[in-house]
């Protein structure tokens, strides 16, 4: 009798969603930023073993991809196709079975969405040096003085109701309406700080501008191409300080003298060169603040404030005289010279003359000069931040019109010049490649970071109990905002907690609304948490973009928004243990590229929970942050992130409320899941250890 074999169908496994991964990092596009008539090679990476086929659909073209490489967990698909219009877009095709799905910058989809497809603009470079690095921001001022000659003096001039005070208190906190006072740092107390700055690991220096300007930010620029000597040297130094009844700045002839004489401008000019040639052999890249929408009304182009109307070597102002040669660099109302008030202030604000460039072509050729002059020798700085960069020209029109020769002037000039902007909203507009470079993130990474870890508002003027540890908040305003930049342009992002317009980070994590003229400057430092800022100093340094530590914030300075978060440094007083972790992360950071361009990918996260990995096929990295006033147990599936199967990891790092901890502890994950314990506002960086096997798919 012949026995009946019952056939027996095994049910396939589900397409594993969480597998599949793709972006802009150079594994999966190389290279990352592709000239026109270039070829580019895309992959993708899926489960291994768990699909039928993958496709690349770009401009219609639907290409196979072959299988490139095999490891541990994953198998990689690569395609090659030639970049061919300056605008590329591209997306995935898998198959499965009898299923298709399609993967875009959004993930797995079954449905195609265009404006979530995967670009390449054409020869969009950022500098390389700048892709990850570490930014560290110094409000001069208030940074280090250095050199007491060249201290501005009391009653030095007069400014917007009030003359100039020089604080002798280096530890005074700044007054409300302090614009007019100054604590006498300078470029000369950065050179000596700069082994400092060195051992803290930094990569480049942002300096607020340091211009000829008569108010201690210095956005009120009064000449372009000189470094003000009150920042630099003061060899000539005669004429009088006002006389404490006189107001007008045509008698204010010792301020005229330090800010005219060639001697003092030429000078100055050559200790900011200094200053930036012991920074580069530091390693340390220098980048300017340009302030290009707006002048000051103290500028030698207008001379409201009659500096120049007498000065050797110079010309009559706009302001005095219609027959000057900067007569077209402002917007007058009426032809009421001599002594015309009525030109065009950004915001109305008359002392701060908006730049007319649609009107003056001279003008926008000498600006693209000062451009130009700064990022090449014997200067050669490194990059430009610029200031309300949108608000720059009377139209959008023309505003574009500007940045796209302004990003032609700079990189002529020195190709490996970085352009960030100053910008609120989406800034993808100016992100194609041919404007700035990027901008300080201030969407994409300061709002969301500080709802998550504070629930305030950047100013401290709010507090929302619905936005603290709100992980769904956080992630979805990420996701979003992330996905208005490129890669390359999201690389360099400046993201900061803290800066010179806003409250401290440190201060935020009190959780209290205010300002120092409503509730005092004493109160920024009440009720601080430190192991909320040290959970936040993890996740500045271990995501994608460029850390910008405003000067202090790794000290321990605190302070309400503008103008207590320009506080000096508290030389003999920091914070140590805090310094100490920011250079550990810093050296973390810096250790490993998946830190620093590597791929980000969110993991397991639920209420004051987020965790995320940073990876290449190198290296993965495991973050972990517990923003909640207890502890918490935490299952992540570190296999996401390429961490093969009962691989060990090791603690990298790891802060709590008592501190820091950087020895090592193993973890042992269970079938790709490692789960944890973390104490109330905690935070854990975890490696995989060793490194994973892999191996290329051979040629059969």
């Amino acid at each position: 009798m012949e026995e009946k074999i019952e056939e027996i169908q095994l049910e396939e496994a589900p397409f594993c969603k969480e597998a599949v991964f793709s972006d802009g990092t150079i594994l999966y596009r190389s290279p990352q930023e592709p000239n026109l008539f270039e070829q580019v090679k895309i992959r993708i990476r899926v489960k291994h073993n768990d699909v039928n086929g993958i496709w690349l659909i770009n401009n219609n073209q639907k290409l196979p991809m072959k299988l490139w490489l095999v490891e541990a967990l994953f198998d990689y698909y690569e395609v090659a196709f030639e970049v061919r219009e300056d605008r590329e877009s591209y997306y995935f095709e898998l198959v499965k079975g009898d299923k298709t799905y399609f993967y875009d910058a959004a993930g797995v989809t079954e449905e195609i969405a265009p404006e979530k497809e995967f670009t390449i603009l054409a020869g969009y470079k950022t500098p390389d040096w700048a892709k990850g690095a570490v930014f560290y921001q110094i409000f001069v001022d208030r940074f280090y003085n250095g050199d007491v000659s060249n201290d501005v003096l009391d009653n030095e001039y007069h400014y917007i109701g009030g003359s100039t005070a020089r604080v002798l208190d280096w530890n005074k906190y700044p007054a409300v309406n302090g614009v007019r006072e100054f604590y006498g740092g300078d470029l000369a107390g950065i050179i000596k700080k700069l082994d400092y700055l060195e051992d803290l690991g930094i990569d480049a220096i942002y300096m607020n501008p340091i211009f000829v300007s008569p108010s201690n930010h210095k956005y009120d620029i009064q000449d372009y191409d000189f470094v003000d000597p009150h920042y630099g040297v003061i060899k000539q130094d005669e004429g009088e300080v006002l006389n404490i009844a006189t107001q007008s700045n045509k008698e204010a002839t010792r301020y005229i003298k330090r800010v005219t004489d060639l001697e003092n401008l030429e000078a100055s000019n050559q200790l900011f060169q200094s200053l930036v040639e012991e920074a580069h052999k530091r390693g340390i890249k220098i980048i300017l603040d340009g302030v290009f929408n707006h002048c000051g009304s103290f500028n030698k182009w207008l001379d409201r404030e009659l500096i120049y109307e007498d000065a050797k070597g110079f010309e009559k102002g706009a302001f005095v005289s219609n027959e000057s040669p900067y007569h077209t660099f402002f917007q007058f109302r009426k032809d009421s010279w001599p002594y015309n008030t009525s030109y065009d202030g950004w915001w109305g604000y008359d002392t701060l003359p908006k730049l007319n460039y649609e009107k003056s072509e001279k003008l926008r050729e000498y600006i693209m000069e000062i451009a130009r002059k700064w990022v090449s020798p014997p200067f050669s700085v490194d990059g430009w931040r610029l200031d309300v960069a949108a608000d720059l020209g009377y139209t959008v029109e023309y505003n574009h019109c500007f940045w796209k020769e302004f990003r032609k002037a700079v990189k002529e000039a020195n190709p490996e010049a970085l352009i960030l902007a100053e910008h609120y909203g989406d800034p993808s507009e100016w992100l194609k490649g041919d404007e700035w470079d990027s901008v300080m993130n201030y969407d994409a990474f300061m709002e969301p970071v500080t709802w998550f870890f504070t629930g305030m508002e950047k100013h401290s003027d709010q507090y929302r109990e619905d936005m603290l540890s709100n992980h769904s908040n956080f992630i979805n305003a990420m996701n979003h905002y992330m996905g208005k930049f490129q890669t390359q342009s999201l690389q360099v992002a400046m993201n900061e907690l803290s800066n010179h317009d806003h409250s401290r980070f440190l201060t935020r994590t009190n959780r209290k609304v205010g300002r120092t003229n409503s509730v005092g400057a004493h109160l920024a430092e009440a009720g601080i948490q430190m192991s909320v800022m040290r959970e936040a100093v993890v996740l500045q340094m271990t995501w994608p973009g460029a850390p910008t530590i405003y000067y202090g914030d790794e000290a321990g300075l605190c302070g309400w928004t503008d103008p207590d978060n320009r506080r000096t440094y508290p030389w003999g007083n920091e914070n140590k243990e805090l310094i100490r972790l920011h250079k550990e992360l810093i050296r973390l950071r810096k250790s490993y590229q998946a830190l620093k361009v590597g791929s980000l990918k969110f993991l397991t996260s639920f209420h004051g929970v987020v965790s995320y990995g940073r990876f290449d096929l190198e290296d993965q990295f495991l973050i972990l942050l517990n923003n909640n006033d207890y502890e918490v147990t935490v299952s992540v599936p570190v296999w996401e992130i390429g961490v093969p199967y009962n691989y060990p990891m090791v603690r990298m790092f790891a802060t709590d409320d008592s501190g820091f901890a950087v020895d090592a502890k193993v973890y042992y994950p269970d079938q790709g899941d490692l789960r944890l314990k973390l104490k109330a506002h905690s935070s854990l960086i975890a490696k995989n250890y060793p490194k994973r096997l892999m191996y290329l798919k051979q040629e059969v």
